[in-house]
């Protein structure tokens, strides 16, 4: 200390000058420590209402999937709407804090306590994944000490999840050629098999495709210019050749699918709109699906969905494709399908059981909306028919009848007299009177699963399988033409009925495309997606 103060100099005014830069300097420190407070501060308010909010949207989200009711289409809608504000939410949280991270590194001497955000919980990687071991350089000598004599005692390891990117290769099939000694005659092994003929892609890369274009709903002309980015020049053209040989192909499996769904006691039925390129404009054409579904009532028999295409929405086509089908069919109020249920049908009538999901959505944007009581009140109603089903779920027909006799029977019939009561009491022109209208002209039908436990309530099995279709015109906006429609739902069907079967698509078609061609045709169902089994994850990895 008496050295500093014998340092400073003997002048009055330079001392002043030294006191006056000092006070200087330390109203600057002052200051930037006051903005780094505030902007601390203001980082730390926004952490916690990122924070409130994450939880908020986890909490309604949490509380929507535990929701005992049926599903529905509204609000299938808001979860997705939900989790993808979470999303937001915890990407901006954790942008924020490795921002203030950052910034904190970068200036030490402002030391602030951060808001800490509760993190996700990390769940374990999967087993069978490869690991690779990377071994960091061990010390040499003690930190402490200085000491050299150590030994190993254990490790600590730290997982990390990496990608591999995409690796392609040609594979050389090599035949060699022998010349007998005898003879002279020269012999060579056959040919392989290639999954379409003359052609140059393997099972996998075509594989690939088809399930990028029909599973993933990645146009032709994306996965190509991916493919260039990696070093590999496939044309659209060519890629398009491989997909329509591919459908020819596969085009067998198509037609046993087909029949397997139209061989159930029940199915499922809906149909939904695309564009279809024409000259001048677009024009409106119609995909199909039956889906065959015996898992709610207990059946053994394998899932399946059937896709059609037609160019239009006339009533001749669902007739064409349910020509030699007797049995239950669930669909929405289509008066196409009303043909199918006359008693006078060949083979004989179909037997309707309507779509409950259908005539609950009729109410709900007038309660929402509008915040109609009545509205408000059936959709409790129905809602409480819609918990009973999901207890007897998977039940045995007898079982269900009997739950439904019991329960849902009385429930229906109090339902019926309060609608009717309450229409008596509407203007017909009004749209509550119309909600209910809905309901009452449909009433037989909906009202025939509570005497046959095959039946569901709702069609949702055939709308989950449809929504492929709507959500992959967003990416390729039309069918390129009325047979790139027929192609189209093929395909759609071989897909969406691995997803049924909880089958890898890609995977099963490269398993497909590998054996189909020397695979005999009277054992056509083995290579059915239910009678698949791919090979253990771990031997694969």
């Amino acid at each position: 200390m008496a050295s500093a103060i014998d340092s400073l100099p003997d002048d009055v005014e330079t001392l002043k000058a030294l006191l006056i830069a000092a006070r200087d300097e330390r109203d600057c420190a002052k200051a930037e420590l006051h903005q780094a407070r505030a902007a601390a501060d203001d980082a730390l308010a926004r952490e916690k209402t990122l924070a409130l909010l994450i939880e908020k949207l986890k909490f309604q989200i949490a509380k929507l999937r535990h929701e005992q009711y049926g599903q529905s289409a509204e609000r299938h809608a808001l979860i997705e709407q939900l989790e993808l504000e979470l999303a937001e939410a915890e990407e901006t949280a954790a942008e924020s804090e490795t921002t203030a991270e950052l910034a904190a590194a970068r200036q030490k001497t402002v030391v602030v306590c951060a808001f800490q955000r509760k993190k996700p919980a990390r769940r374990p990687l999967p087993e069978h994944l490869l690991r690779e071991r990377v071994v960091e350089p061990a010390p040499t000598s003690c930190p402490c000490c200085g000491g050299t004599n150590l030994h190993k005692i254990g490790e600590d390891v730290t997982e990390t999840l990496e990608a591999v990117p995409r690796q392609w290769k040609v594979i050389q099939h090599v035949r060699e050629k022998f010349s007998c000694r005898a003879c002279e005659k020269i012999t060579e092994a056959p040919a392989p098999s290639h999954p379409i003929r003359r052609g140059r892609a393997g099972p996998n890369l075509l594989a690939m495709i088809l399930n990028g274009k029909y599973g993933l709903h990645l146009p032709l002309d994306r996965q190509s210019k991916a493919f260039a980015h990696e070093g590999i020049e496939l044309d659209v053209s060519t890629l398009a050749d491989w997909v329509g040989a591919c459908a020819a192909t596969l085009a067998p499996l198509t037609e046993v699918i087909k029949a397997h769904v139209f061989a159930a006691e029940r199915i499922h039925a809906d149909d939904t709109t695309v564009k279809v390129l024409a000259k001048g404009k677009c024009r409106t054409g119609r995909f199909w699906d039956y889906v065959r579904d015996d898992r709610p009532f207990g059946g053994k028999a394998a899932p399946a969905v059937a896709f059609f295409y037609s160019p239009n929405r006339e009533g001749c086509h669902p007739q064409s494709h349910l020509a030699g089908y007797q049995g239950l069919m669930q669909a929405d109020a289509y008066a196409g399908f009303s043909a199918l249920y006359e008693p006078s049908r060949k083979p004989g009538p179909i037997t309707e059981q309507a779509c409950w999901a259908h005539a609950r959505r009729a109410h709900v944007d007038l309660a929402r909306l509008q915040k109609s009581p009545i509205a408000i009140e059936v959709i409790k109603r129905i809602d409480v028919l819609f918990a009973i089903e999901h207890e007897i779920n998977g039940k045995p027909p007898e079982h269900r009848r009997a739950v439904r006799q019991e329960r849902s029977g009385p429930l229906v019939a109090e339902l019926e007299s309060y609608m009717r009561e309450t229409y008596a009491k509407l203007s017909p022109k009004g749209d509550p009177a119309k909600a209910i209208a809905y309901s009452l002209n449909r009433w037989p039908a909906l009202t025939r699963f509570l005497d046959d436990g095959r039946l569901c309530m709702t069609n949702n099995a055939a709308e989950r399988q449809i929504r492929a279709v709507a959500v992959g015109r967003h990416n390729w906006t039309f069918a390129g033409s009325d047979e790139g429609g027929r192609r189209a739902a093929a395909m759609f069907t071989l897909v969406g009925t691995c997803k049924l079967n909880g089958v890898d698509p890609q995977a099963w078609l490269a398993h497909v495309l590998a054996h189909l061609p020397d695979h005999p045709a009277l054992r056509i169902a083995e290579l059915l997606p239910w009678n698949f089994k791919p090979p253990p994850l771990a031997a694969a990895a």
